[in-house]
């Protein structure tokens, strides 16, 4: 596979402004999708804390489920227009990536990434964990959710979108536990089967707590 460097991230940017619309108009999640914020919500609220950072945010549907549950959310995307769509939903978003998070001088209880760190390469993994791990307060939990199954690296088309490729990394449940576990202390570690395209292709969620 030979990706662009320094083109990947402008079009993650480019395709998600142009898929911002259709986002915006898809509310329902998949059940399996629910249970897995769900369960986080239900760890967040025991654990009494307050502010959560969503990397990655899309439209907004989780940020304001996590609001409506009481926190104080921050929502961050690399889309221009999905940022809007955040906003209208009255939750405070930011254009930005995951590699300049100390940049918003805040630190929060938890950090939320549900299929967004997948378009981040391996090279580059741990230091966008580094960068989680710098914004959480200490006793913080991080939930990290995608696909994955094989260790791929590759540009994939959805042209009833756009005409844009994105960028994705696929990683096997060794290959994350092993990097997760270098910056993070893993207390739940499930790899699913959602039935997707392949039968080796899984969701892992994973929630993580900082140390």
């Amino acid at each position: 596979m030979e990706m662009g460097i320094g083109s990947f991230k402008e079009n993650i940017k480019k395709y998600y402004d142009d898929e911002a619309g259709l986002r915006n108009s898809k509310s329902v999640k998949a059940d399996w999708k629910a249970h897995v914020r769900d369960e986080f919500c239900k760890l967040i609220k025991q654990e009494n804390k307050l502010t959560l950072l969503e990397l990655g945010a899309g439209a907004g549907y989780d940020s304001r489920f996590f609001m409506d549950n009481g926190l104080t959310v921050i929502a961050i995307d690399i889309s221009g227009e999905m940022v809007k769509n955040c906003l209208e939903k009255s939750i405070e978003a930011y254009e930005l990536d995951y590699y300049d998070l100390s940049s918003l001088e805040r630190k929060f209880d938890c950090v939320y990434a549900i299929n967004t760190l997948l378009h981040v390469p391996k090279a580059d993994l741990a230091n966008v964990l580094i960068e989680i791990n710098s914004v959480l307060n200490e006793d913080g939990l991080f939930y990290m959710g995608q696909y994955g199954g094989k260790d791929t690296e590759d540009e994939f088309y959805n042209r009833e979108v756009s005409d844009i490729p994105r960028f994705f990394a696929h990683h096997s449940e060794e290959y994350l536990r092993g990097i997760l576990e270098s910056y993070f202390d893993v207390i739940d570690f499930v790899t699913m089967n959602v039935s997707r395209r392949e039968e080796d292709y899984f969701f892992h969620s994973v929630i993580m707590r900082k140390v």
